[in-house]
């Protein structure tokens, strides 16, 4: 079992999957006056990547999300290759993006976590929403370990302005 499937009244936690979490966007800016820039919202959905003992201890009011799309619909608006989901995005070998599979216990696709869609969500949103209803489902161990080990590795990398010459 890969996923389970969390009370409402549970506290938020590292890979949980929220439904209709609102992000921001900065649409357009001036920079004649760029402290009223236009800013967009959408509801999304999102998991959370905030380490487990950073939540429970209280360390922080916020919580790092990511935007998870389903893969399907990334693939049908052409944005991603369907051969490319099948193989080195599930294989976890692309940069940046993670794939989550389908979770039969909560009638949701198959997913794939854009890490590159991050943003820091004040955490009473997070519950509010859970408590609502809007948690659809939480990755377990040790999934969401690799899921984390990802996400470091898409900010950890050290890249060379150029590749070694060799003879």
């Amino acid at each position: 079992m890969i996923y389970s499937l969390p009370a409402s009244d549970q506290l938020v936690d590292q890979a949980d999957i929220i439904d209709g979490v609102p992000l921001l966007e900065i649409q357009r800016i001036d920079l004649r006056q760029p402290d009223n820039p236009a800013v967009g919202v959408s509801l999304q959905r999102v998991i959370v990547l905030t380490q487990t003992c950073d939540l429970v201890q209280k360390k922080t009011n916020r919580a790092v999300v990511a935007q998870v799309f389903d893969a399907a619909e990334l693939v049908r608006v052409g944005i991603v290759k369907e051969s490319d989901v099948r193989g080195p995005i599930r294989a976890a070998r692309v940069w940046g993006v993670y794939f989550l599979p389908q979770p039969r216990e909560a009638n949701l696709p198959e997913m794939i976590v854009d890490f590159r869609h991050v943003q820091s969500i004040p955490l009473h949103v997070l519950e509010l929403l859970c408590q609502a209803g809007h948690r659809r489902a939480r990755l377990l161990c040790p999934y969401r370990e690799h899921l984390a080990q990802h996400f470091a590795n898409t900010y950890c990398r050290i890249g060379l302005p150029m590749t070694y010459e060799t003879d």
